[in-house]
């Protein structure tokens, strides 16, 4: 490194720390704006836009942001804002269908495992690739008759003996 650009670099270097601490303050605020109660409808519209997937999660898991804005979370490329999403109790029931068919294992175990996701994203739960989550759905107590019948004749033992017992708990209900 030549004399010019030491100099360059001990001038500059201060100036793009100040720089970075304003953008992490800012990234705070906007953080903590993002996940308040008192944050308004149209303020988590904007936040929902913004490029960080910290703030995105937030918004995502704020029970006062506007259901189509969920909806629109629900495909964002970050997994954690739409695991986030899926844990929303004001999201809409298609919502879930959309989280229910994610490629992300992640989001679909959460899916599975939430004890507010609507039948219908169960269902479709109930015929993923992976065993696990089929195991999953097998014990969400929100898992009906069909689909635990379903399960029942699943290939993997593990998955048909938990549904065969959350029919047998379905019986005892009755």
């Amino acid at each position: 490194m030549n004399l010019i650009t030491k100099i360059a670099i001990k001038n500059l270097l201060p100036g793009l720390l100040l720089i970075t601490a304003v953008e992490a303050n800012e990234s705070a605020e906007l953080y903590r704006e993002a996940g308040h109660p008192q944050t308004s409808v149209s303020r988590l519209i904007e936040l929902s836009l913004v490029k960080d997937a910290s703030i995105r999660k937030q918004v995502a898991s704020n029970r006062k942001t506007p259901k189509d804005v969920l909806l629109r979370l629900a495909s964002d490329p970050d997994s954690s804002v739409k695991i986030a999403v899926a844990t929303n109790l004001s999201g809409p029931d298609e919502m879930y269908i959309i989280l229910a068919r994610d490629p992300a294992v992640a989001v679909r175990s959460v899916v599975a495992r939430f004890e507010y996701v609507p039948l219908s994203a169960l269902s479709i739960l109930a015929n993923d690739e992976e065993v696990d989550i089929r195991l999953e759905v097998a014990r969400n107590l929100n898992s009906d008759k069909v689909i635990l019948t379903k399960l029942t004749q699943d290939y993997d033992s593990t998955v048909k003996a938990i549904a065969e017992q959350g029919l047998q708990r379905l019986r005892d209900e009755e």
